[in-house]
């Protein structure tokens, strides 16, 4: 134990006097009034802005360099020793971001008392991606790619969650509709572990219309439903059973309601997960967040399986 103790302080000290090089300013009080807790705002240059927090979000937004960052703020003290808030710092300081201290309280404000972790970032907002836009597939098996198309996915917390699995499961695209949909909030990003700063979210005013020209390339449209949730045109297919032998838009509907009609009436393929037993009355399905997590690994699975 006194050997791990010591190690603990040396480490302390080295990410001390590391932090020490960089040019750290204390806010004024005027300054800190400018911030808002909203998700946007714009400030008294007319910029608009939002606040991110969490160590995650926050190396990865400077890192990427899609937002415009315009302040770091760290909180003043023991927390801006560890070593994780000393490397946000370094990348904010390598390109020229200012950096300032701030107390807890302030970093509570700008987080709306959300998790910071003792970091904060004024940084311009990131919003959903032009639909014409077209990706770059750089992965080695680009004739079969999936896409995760989601519909009226309103809690960002699920929304964040939906792109963490989706990232690390090696989804190609992840393409949303734009109406009834959570925006891209901070609050997203926390909840993907900053995966929202390095994945796109592509944006669809008209997700019918997608749908129908990617169905008439040769893509298959698989909806997702509960196991005795609609009555369908076409067969129910549990998803282990089903192999992914072509390129695929996976479908996944909004919290509570599902997928809508208008789109399960374009879907090719309906899939399921079965339960593991007979469930109580009212616990019929999972979050969507965890459902879709099961999902997108049983279809990657079965296209590595085909290979």
């Amino acid at each position: 134990m006194p050997l791990l103790k010591n190690q603990n302080h040396r480490e302390g000290s080295r990410v001390s006097s590391e932090l020490q090089r960089l040019s750290l300013e204390d806010v004024t009080t005027a300054q800190m009034e400018n911030l808002q807790t909203q998700n946007s705002a714009v400030d008294s240059k007319g910029q608009n802005y939002e606040v991110v927090f969490g160590v995650s979000p926050c190396l990865l937004a400077v890192i990427q360099g899609r937002r415009k960052i315009y302040r770091l703020y760290v909180k003043d003290g023991e927390t801006s020793h560890r070593a994780s808030v000393v490397k946000v710092c370094e990348e904010a300081h390598k390109r020229g971001v200012p950096i300032q201290r701030v107390s807890k309280k302030d970093l509570d404000k700008m987080s709306g008392g959300r998790v910071h972790q003792g970091v904060c970032l004024q940084a311009s907002p990131l919003y959903y991606l032009k639909e014409e836009r077209e990706l770059r597939l750089n992965r080695k098996d680009q004739n079969i790619p999936l896409w995760l198309v989601l519909e009226a996915v309103q809690d960002p917390m699920n929304l964040g969650a939906i792109l963490r699995s989706a990232y690390f499961l090696g989804v190609d695209r992840v393409a949303s509709s734009v109406s009834h949909s959570c925006p891209l909030s901070p609050v997203v990003s926390k909840a993907s572990s900053g995966v929202m700063e390095v994945m796109g979210v592509y944006g669809y005013g008209n997700l019918e219309h997608m749908l129908k020209m990617k169905a008439a390339q040769g893509w298959e449209v698989v909806g997702t439903v509960g196991a005795e949730s609609v009555e369908s045109h076409v067969s129910i297919t549990q998803c282990s059973e089903f192999e992914m032998t072509k390129p695929t838009l996976l479908l996944i509907g909004g919290e509570g309601e599902g997928l809508s009609r208008r789109l399960l009436s374009l879907c090719q393929t309906l899939i399921t997960i079965p339960a593991g037993r007979e469930l109580c009355s009212g616990i019929e399905s999972l979050n969507v967040s965890v459902a879709t997590g099961i999902l997108l690994h049983s279809l990657l699975f079965s296209k590595r399986c085909n290979r």
